[in-house]
């Protein structure tokens, strides 16, 4: 059987069937059309070991002395006996392969199982990985574990992981790739605040620009492990797979499990090549929101939004709300999207979640008289919901006791245990057919009763004892919440969805399969959102990642920073506020206006362009920003970047920092934009008695040149930032 080769954009992936099982010889650095004969990479065969060559296939087996992680775990189940067929032999039967996807079949007779490999290596270099077993037997086989695996290349010496908690989410951690197992767990019943988004291999001291790396993502929303598995001979395997409670998955005869998608991505170029090949998967897909300048037919700038929660809270009065959509509307916002607190029973968090109806003793009119409001003044409608939630005080849960999910077999009106409440709620069974088609049906008569434009979609709580009938069921929990989505979606296919979770416990790209954007962090200090965007973004292109200017002092940490600082830090996102406006006045209000209008003349690069981080050597400094993808006409802006300062540097002076990501050999003029002297801010953004000589009149420079020399910044105070707009010359 001939080798499988899948060549796209400067990556390979190449599988030899040799040894019978669909070997990885290499994934990674384009190898071009001509192979050698692959016997060459034929290992040694060591002491003390077995006498054949262990091959590191796409699915790792015991029954080839693997000695690592085997990729699946299970057993039958025959007679009331468990633990049969506990080691597969799995063979290639078959290797189907167009242009850039291939599917591999294989199969072990003995145990009757079989497994069905897709790969598509996408046009951008982002390779889609995932399995589907088969119980081909009589009799029940149980899934415990099934694997997606890659190898990497032995000069991948170091592992970089995020993690984090709640407003402090994706944060990195790096250690040496040392021998054994480094794993990642989440078994939160949902991705979780300190899930690692980005899981990557790399060479020593890789970077953002520099360095080979391997990364991977498993798109999952519920429960799940990422792991790096070094074995005895050197060789390292890093993937992921889906964290299955006890006899969570049972095959019966002719059944199958498919595991959620591996994406994985190879960069010889650091960290900014791996988040390129992310951002061209997601921008190709055909329902991704889309900067109108790309003419495709989901073109539509991505509106400023205006979020009532940190402005009202759960004090909902239909004549301050219009008040807050009079003064959104001056500044240019959107989208006003009217948060938590508007249904049955809802003045605080102790009640009403599940009973999704207007609630007629706030909103007697219900809520049309602050949509029609809102939609006259030229913004969209957005509202607030929480549709896996509920609270045992409110009419559904006292009605259907039995729909309350938890860890026991009966319902708790019945003696049945309940979990421990988080923020006074519970989960609502969705694996029960007639408690998803109330949250369906109820949604979506929301939808179609309102001009509503957007879901703000919630899931404030971890799912730790989530069971069905008794048995475990986040596995089903998360499949029943994705089919709530997609047939939402179907039924009003107009409408956007935000995937919130407690800020950002639930970002991943299956459940931005199903919506149009995530809440990256509850947090919207400017310090803490310049590290939690950075490594979202990581990932998730910046279009689809909420970010919202907070009150001057944040409610989350309480720290004060300029409105310079929080515009400049929501700017590179999915722009908004989350304020109280009204109270927004004389210069401040001016300065916010301009920062409105900033986005305005920016988003379609700021959504479109390559991601572009500066590999700092001062660490309290930040250089990040966007460049536009392909050359742009003459006096046309080609980048946008942000100078941060984190904290106090040890030097009196940045010095010069290189500006990379821009063409070579054409020329472009730099100009700081934001804030300058006629800013509010602009007194509070510095340390200096004299700024940088081309500060004043902006730098012309060829793109070598300011990647290679860089420009003299200005001494920043901490915690502020400068906006940076490159033209094209």
């Amino acid at each position: 059987m001939d080798p499988l080769h899948l060549r796209s954009a400067g990556t390979s992936l190449l599988i030899s069937f040799d040894s019978g099982e669909a070997e990885v010889l290499h994934w990674g650095a384009d190898l071009g059309a001509e192979l050698p004969d692959l016997a060459v990479l034929a290992g040694p065969v060591g002491h003390s070991s077995i006498d054949a060559r262990v091959p590191a296939s796409l699915l790792p087996q015991a029954s080839s002395s693997w000695r690592g992680r085997p990729a699946l775990r299970g057993h039958r189940i025959s007679d009331g006996a468990a633990g049969l067929d506990f080691s597969s032999r799995l063979r290639v039967t078959s290797v189907s392969h167009e242009r850039t996807s291939a599917t591999i079949e294989q199969a072990d007779d003995e145990t009757s199982i079989s497994v069905s490999t897709s790969l598509t290596l996408h046009p951008g270099g982002l390779l889609e990985l995932r399995h589907t077993l088969t119980n081909n037997g009589t009799t029940p086989f149980q899934v415990d574990e099934l694997a997606t695996v890659l190898p990497v290349a032995p000069d991948a010496v170091e592992l970089l992981d995020l993690t984090g908690r709640w407003c402090r989410e994706r944060h990195p951690q790096r250690r040496p790739i040392q021998q054994g197992t480094w794993v990642r767990t989440g078994r939160h019943g949902r991705t979780g605040h300190d899930s690692s988004l980005l899981f990557a291999a790399g060479t020593r001291s890789f970077g953002n620009r520099h360095g080979k790396v391997w990364a991977t993502h498993l798109a999952w929303s519920g429960n799940h492990q990422q792991f790096a598995d070094t074995i005895g001979d050197g060789r390292t395997m890093i993937g992921g797979s889906e964290l299955l409670g006890p006899a969570e998955v049972i095959l019966e005869p002719g059944g199958s499990y498919t595991t959620p998608a591996l994406f994985a991505a190879y960069s010889d170029r650091g960290l900014d090549g791996i988040t390129e090949a992310f951002y061209s998967w997601f921008r190709s897909r055909p329902h991704h929101v889309l900067p109108a300048a790309t003419g495709l037919p989901a073109g539509k700038p991505r509106p400023v939004v205006l979020n009532t929660w940190e402005a009202v809270y759960f004090d909902h009065n239909l004549d301050t709300l219009i008040e807050l959509a009079d003064s959104a509307a001056d500044l240019g916002v959107e989208r006003f999207v009217l948060d938590d607190g508007w249904f049955r029973g809802r003045r605080d968090d102790h009640a009403g979640l599940g009973d999704w109806y207007v609630d007629e003793t706030v909103w007697p009119e219900g809520l049309t008289p602050l949509i029609d409001a809102v939609t006259s003044r030229g913004m969209e409608f957005g509202l607030w919901v929480e549709p896996e939630m509920v609270n045992l005080d409110s009419d559904i849960a006292r009605a259907h006791p039995d729909w309350i999910s938890g860890p026991s077999a009966v319902a708790h009106k019945d003696g049945g245990r309940l979990p421990l409440e988080w923020r006074n709620q519970h989960i609502i069974d969705l694996v029960n057919p007639e408690a998803w088609q109330y949250v369906f049906d109820r949604i979506s008569a929301l939808l179609a009763d309102n001009n509503i434009s957007y879901l703000k979609w919630d899931q404030n709580r971890d799912l730790v004892e989530q069971g069905h009938a008794g048995r475990p069921s986040v596995h089903e929990q998360t499949l029943a919440a994705y089919r709530l989505f997609d047939e939402l979606r179907k039924a009003h296919p107009g409408v956007e969805i935000e995937s919130c979770s407690s800020g950002g416990a639930r970002v991943d790209l299956g459940i931005l399969e199903r919506t149009d954007r995530i809440w990256a962090s509850d947090c919207n200090d400017a310090l803490e959102r310049q590290t939690i965007q950075r490594w979202t973004e990581a990932v998730v292109p910046p279009e689809l990642v909420g970010s919202h200017i907070g009150p001057t002092t944040s409610h989350t940490t309480a720290r004060t920073h300029d409105l310079s600082f929080r515009g400049i830090t929501a700017l590179f996102g999915h722009f908004g506020m989350e304020w109280d406006v009204r109270s927004v006045q004389g210069r401040e209000r001016e300065e916010l206006r301009r920062i409105v209008g900033l986005y305005k003349e920016h988003r379609n690069l700021i959504h479109s362009g390559r991601a572009v981080h500066a590999d700092v050597a001062d660490d309290s400094f930040l250089l990040h920003g966007v460049v536009a993808d392909g050359s742009v006409a003459e006096s046309t802006t080609a980048a946008l970047f942000a100078l941060v300062s984190t904290r106090t540097s040890a030097a009196e002076q940045p010095g010069r920092i290189g500006i990379p990501g821009l063409e070579d050999g054409r020329s472009y003029r730099v100009e700081a934009v934001f804030p300058t002297a006629d800013d509010a801010d602009y007194r509070h953004t510095f340390t200096q008695v004299q700024p940088p000589a081309w500060l004043a009149e902006g730098a012309v420079a060829t793109g070598r040149f300011l990647a290679e020399v860089g420009l003299p910044m200005p001494i920043l105070n901490p915690e502020h930032a400068l906006l940076l707009k490159v033209t094209a010359l």
